[in-house]
C-alpha cells in the first residue's frame, strides 16, 4: 500500500472527498484502535487544510471590487499579513 498523498498537495475537493471517507470509516467503527487514531489525525489535518483553502478563497472574493451598481470592476491582489 502506498503512502497517502501529503495533505498540503491536495486540492480542496480532493481533501473534502478524503475527509468524507475518513469520517465514514470512523463512524462505522470497523477499524482497529491504532488505525482509528491514525484516521482521526489524518481527518484533523484534512479539516484544517480545507479551512485554510476556504479562508484563502474568501480573501480573494473580498478583494473583488464593484462599481455603484454592484458590477465587478476588477480585483485587487489580496494582502496577507
Amino acid at each position: 500500500m502506498s503512502a497517502p498523498t501529503p495533505v498540503s498537495d491536495l486540492t480542496f475537493e480532493q481533501a473534502m472527498a478524503e475527509l468524507e471517507r475518513v469520517v465514514n470509516q470512523l463512524e462505522r467503527g470497523e477499524v482497529p484502535l491504532d488505525e482509528s487514531i491514525s484516521l482521526y489525525e489524518r481527518g484533523a489535518a484534512l479539516k484544517a487544510h480545507c479551512e485554510q483553502k476556504l479562508r484563502g478563497a474568501e480573501e480573494k472574493i473580498a478583494q473583488i471590487t464593484t462599481d455603484g451598481q454592484g458590477n465587478a470592476t476588477g480585483a485587487k491582489a489580496a494582502e496577507f499579513e
